[in-house]
């Protein structure tokens, strides 16, 4: 009995982990990034532009587990239910999921004349790095929700890792915009981004799903009830 248990709560474990950190660090899509640190650190000397991606990356972090630990407050302040922000939240996701789709910059992180407004800032680490590009609406969202759906110690700690190996894994990324962007190109960037974002979308669904069910569930168990009545009259048909 001890080992099963065991077994499931490692199972569990693997699910939770590999959820959360896909989520996270398909939303925060630091390769997306790339290119466009390069070009608002045009000019910049190195020692700058790694120390920049270093503060952005702490603040990213900062960002993530700041709204981890206050999801709860905020749910309860602004009197919001799990099944409404998981529906807005697969929404969001949905929209940048669609966007990597297709290989172009998601409007919901930020827009050419905020890039071009950034070009001419002494220190762009906080805005618009950290935030909107890579904390912006869809990495808290998806942070809110995961954090929403955790009821056990291990499940917040999990988040906590993911949360942490995604800021670093950003940062060794832009500290190596320049041989990043040289090594993918135009057309393996595009490649990775779209692989990404078809993963996005289903993890953009099942927060649908799990929305829309808690939301309406006993619409939810009539669909349910009825696809199983068709099929079970179509198999004896």
């Amino acid at each position: 009995m001890a080992h099963l248990v065991s077994t499931a709560l490692v199972r569990d474990a693997l699910s939770y982990g590999v959820v959360a950190f896909s989520a996270i660090f398909f939303v925060v899509d630091p390769i997306a990034v790339v290119p466009v640190f390069i070009t608002i650190t045009e000019g910049d000397s190195e020692e700058k532009r790694r120390t920049m991606a270093w503060r952005a990356c702490v603040i990213t972090a900062a960002i993530l587990l700041t709204f981890m630990l206050g999801g709860g407050l905020i749910f309860q302040l602004f009197g919001l239910t799990l099944a409404a922000f998981k529906i807005a939240g697969g929404i969001l996701l949905m929209l940048t999921a669609l966007d990597m789709l297709r290989s172009r910059p998601s409007r919901t992180r930020t827009s050419d004349q905020e890039v071009n407004e950034a070009v001419h800032k002494p220190d762009v680490a906080i805005v618009p790095l950290a935030m909107p590009l890579l904390a912006g609406p869809g990495s808290i969202a998806t942070v809110m929700v995961l954090v929403a759906q955790a009821s056990r110690l291990w499940q917040f700690v999990l988040l906590a890792i993911s949360i942490l190996v995604t800021a670093l894994i950003s940062y060794l990324m832009l500290r190596a915009a320049g041989l990043v962007n040289r090594f993918l190109g135009n057309s393996g960037r595009a490649i990775l981004e779209r692989v990404m974002g078809l993963l996005l979308v289903a993890i953009a669904v099942q927060f649908l799903i799990g929305g829309i069910r808690d939301a309406f569930p006993e619409l939810f168990h009539t669909v349910k009830a009825a696809a199983g009545s068709l099929n079970k009259f179509v198999r004896t048909a």
